[in-house]
């Protein structure tokens, strides 16, 4: 049976070819993702156990804790001190101390190189023999002086630096300059992500990010003869509890599982979007199984005739399933392979530099690609081959095509049914609970009701292809009509083939409605919200801006109003809660503040005012007093003085004087700065706020029209990824309805050789064909966007209350491109079976049984 099965495998390749494609891309989409993943990870935790050679302890401080009471305790950071007693223990050989924060290079024309969140600033610490083992300089030396810096390779010749060229680097402040003294390299993390790296003397960079005389790291090397774990029980005593002390080797495998951590996300991400190709994919393997059984109906009854039992027939089908499917997986593995490499090239020419070495391609990869492809495989043909055992010899021979019974669609529509009102009313629990938890039930009641609609796609498949057969008749003609006809001739087929095409639409219309609607929200907030001209940030939200933006600012020429937005917090009752630091005098003329009691001139006056929702929770009213403790301890008694309507995004639930919130914080942390100017937004006026900061590369002033494109720009990204990783599934789906058509036309040989006959031409022919493709294709695009759509508002339902003025909105255009898509993977798919049918020789196509 099974050189039969080899033999059938052989004799219809160009239908397996289908299926081995189907198979192969969702066998290399999982492959590549493991390829790619194992291949960073030994990289990334080869690089950081590079970066850690020699170091045989590292001390690293989280700066001054907290006790019960709230109150700051401890030193910023390391101390020289502690740094001098480390040095002096036995079995050290050096100490070097590091300190790190955010500076930004600009180029030639004043932009800012590499991605901001990656620029990095850090001290230069020369121990033995006057240099500082981290970096290896191509040029010049490392900074000796308050006005000389060093700069990562790729950063210099992107800006085309040279040792002794004047270099404007900003920090979280005004631009410097300073001199380049030399260009090094390094396995910096940072530099290797895109960023760039700025290196001071070391006393600049410490009153730069920390404070004179403190580091945030300190690296140990030992002596020889001394181990790391003795030279670790030795520093641990030395150090107060808000100081951590570990190996060299134990923090470079700690930084390994981060790593692994981190990339278990993009894996998990990816391997979902290779679970919905394949799962996709059984609906193609299904259909060319039934397909190729009903095409094999006598020749499977001669062999029961001639003594084959229904398991040796039922064995014969799933044996077939099985070469097919380890010819995928291994096609596949290949394929996933040449995936893995095309996606680091991508990266790579996207500015990123991935660390080198060979691909990684792990024993289980093999054995996930090899499992895959042979599980899929034979499961989807395990129904195919189940009915092909159920039917009788005599039965078999005397019919060219198997229907299915009216009693197995009836008990298909029933379980279809059942599931499906579940699947929706899991769905309404989620909305009705809200939060995290309602979309976890949502999201298992969105599972159960697609696989209830792909159950009861048949019984849909008659009324809702009927409802067009008019218009496609009135338009078309006889082809048409036979188009429509046949469409919904053999209903499970036409289910099989809709459902593939269904569920990659019901993702993409779910995500597209909800990243518009969100887009929308943010849109109206920007607004709405937002009267400010302008908004100053740093690039790439890479920290905060130094306090004395605002005071530049509020001194230059043409600017009007100056508010810096600062975020903050107190302990309300014991509780820590986020506070908003604003300019009282400017506020309301930069934010459409609703208030809804009081009045924001009693900010002030050393008033607070708080946030519509917070004040219901809490029970706070204007006049009621809040006992508050700052940042430093001290304790104050503050009355309600205005009670506005949430803006998240834009203020937290308390907003105070600026002037308050700084006098008890020794560090401000300002996200923005906004401003209007005389006159009103203009190019102008937009350069003369650029100016007046020295034109700081690390500096952003968008318009509010940039702060929408901002946020428009990151979810069309999103939804293009999303599209992108989709479309692996609806390349899928193009070859179901590929061979569905084929099915068709098989069946109908004598049937379209007949009609040929009595006067219906070649391109009528191919036009029938055709719309019985896109009708096919369009009903299941129909219905995927119709779930998507209820999916959508259900799950804004849940985030509605977290976002103000959230109102659903439907991407009209979006879903016309979907489904005008939808109709030309119709018609693209339609070409081979179309053109074959065209070609018949009609005397034979009758003669055909």
């Amino acid at each position: 049976m099974f050189r039969t099965a080899l033999r059938n495998v052989l004799a219809h390749k160009a239908r397996l070819l289908m299926t081995v494609l189907a198979v192969t891309l969702g066998v290399a989409f999982v492959s590549g993702t493991l390829v790619f993943t194992d291949t960073l990870k030994k990289s990334l935790s080869g690089q950081s156990a590079k970066s850690y050679e020699g170091i045989a302890v590292s001390v690293t401080s989280y700066g001054q804790g907290r006790n019960e009471e709230g109150e700051k305790e401890g030193e910023p950071g390391l101390g020289q001190q502690t740094l001098d007693k480390i040095k002096a223990l036995p079995g050290v050989d050096t100490v070097s101390g590091r300190v790190t924060g955010f500076a930004g290079v600009g180029d030639e024309n004043g932009k800012l190189i590499g991605s901001g969140w990656s620029n990095q600033g850090a001290n230069y610490t020369p121990v033995k023999d006057g240099k500082d083992p981290r970096y290896a300089f191509a040029q010049g030396a490392g900074p000796a002086k308050a006005d000389e810096v060093a700069l990562d390779k790729a950063t210099a010749d992107k800006g085309n630096y040279k040792v002794g060229d004047k270099v404007r680097v900003a920090t979280n402040g005004p631009v410097k300059e300073y001199s380049l003294t030399g260009v090094f390299t390094t396995e910096d993390g940072a530099v290797q992500a895109g960023g760039s790296l700025v290196l001071f003397e070391t006393k600049v960079a410490q009153e730069l990010y920390l404070k004179p005389g403190y580091f945030q790291e300190l690296s140990v090397g030992a002596k020889n003869g001394t181990s790391a774990d003795k030279l670790l029980a030795d520093i641990k005593p030395l150090l107060d509890k808000n100081a951590k002390a570990q190996t060299g080797a134990a923090l470079a495998a700690e930084q390994a599982k981060q790593i692994e951590k981190g990339l278990s996300n993009l894996s998990t991400m990816l391997l979902v979007f290779a679970g919905i190709s394949l799962f996709v994919g059984i609906f193609l393997i299904y259909n060319t199984f039934t397909m190729l059984v009903t095409q094999r109906t006598k020749e499977l009854a001669l062999l029961r005739a001639v003594g084959a039992n229904r398991g040796q027939v039922m064995r014969s089908v799933l044996s077939e399933a099985l070469v097919v499917g380890v010819l995928s997986a291994a096609v596949g593995l290949v394929g996933g392979i040449g995936l893995a490499i095309g996606i680091r090239s991508v990266i790579g020419s996207l500015g990123a530099k991935l660390p080198g070495g060979a691909l990684v391609i792990a024993p289980g990869t093999v054995t996930a690609a090899l499992v895959i492809g042979v599980v899929v495989t034979t499961v989807a043909a395990v129904l195919p081959a189940w009915r092909t055992g159920k039917i009788a010899p005599v039965a078999a021979m005397g019919s060219a095509h198997l229907p299915a019974t009216a009693k197995s669609l009836l008990v298909r529509n029933i379980l279809g049914s059942i599931i499906s009102l579940g699947g929706i009313g899991l769905v309404f629990l989620g909305v009705s609970t809200g939060g995290n938890s309602g979309r976890m039930t949502m999201g298992a009641g969105a599972f159960f009701m697609l696989i209830g609609m792909i159950v009861l796609l048949p019984l849909l498949s008659k009324p809702v292809i009927g409802a067009v057969r008019p218009l496609l008749a009135k338009l078309f003609g006889i082809p048409g009509k036979l188009a429509s006809q046949n469409a919904v001739r053999n209903p499970r087929r036409t289910a099989v083939t809709a459902a593939s095409l269904a569920i990659g639409l019901t993702l993409v219309t779910t995500l597209s409605v909800l990243g518009i609607t969100v887009g929308k929200v943010v849109d109206r907030m920007s607004t709405e919200k937002l009267k400010a001209d302008y908004r100053v940030s740093m690039s790439s939200d890479a920290g905060s801006l130094d306090k004395s933006v605002a005071e530049t600012l509020a001194k230059a020429p043409g600017i009007k109003a100056v508010s810096p937005q600062t975020a903050g917090y107190f302990l309300v009752d014991g509780d820590f809660r986020a506070a908003s630091g604003v300019n009282p005098a400017t506020i309301g003329q930069l934010l459409n503040v609703e208030v809804l009691s009081g009045s924001l001139d009693s900010l002030g006056k050393g008033e607070v005012a708080v946030a519509e929702k917070t004040a219901k929770k809490q029970k706070f009213t204007v006049g009621t007093p809040i006992k508050l403790k700052y940042d430093d301890g001290q304790e104050a008694s503050v009355k309600v003085g205005a009670i506005y309507k949430d803006m998240e995004g834009l203020l937290s639930p308390y907003v105070i004087d600026n002037k308050i919130l700084s006098e008890h914080s020794e560090e401000m942390y300002i996200p923005e700065v906004y401003v209007n100017v005389d006159g009103g937004a203009s190019k102008a006026a937009q350069q003369k706020v650029v100016d007046a900061l020295g034109k700081n590369p690390a500096i952003t002033v968008a318009t509010q029209q940039d702060m929408r494109n901002e946020m428009g720009g990151m979810i069309n990204t999103m939804l293009n990824i999303m599209y992108g990783l989709l479309g692996m599934a609806l390349i899928i789906s193009v070859l179901g309805v590929v061979n569905t058509l084929a099915m068709s036309v098989f069946e109908r040989t004598q049937e379209i050789g007949m009609l040929r006959a009595i006067g219906l031409d070649r391109g009528r022919v191919k036009n029938m064909i055709r719309l019985e493709a896109v009708v096919i294709s369009l009903f299941g695009a129909v219905l995927g966007v119709a779930i998507g759509v209820f999916l959508a508002w259900a799950v804004g339902s849940t985030i509605a209350e977290s976002m103000p003025n959230y109102e659903l909105i439907l991407p009209w255009d979006r879903i016309g491109i979907f489904l005008l898509l939808a109709a030309v993977v119709g018609v693209l798919a339609a070409m081979w079976p179309a053109r074959s049918a065209a070609r018949l020789n009609m005397l034979t196509a009758i003669k055909t049984e």
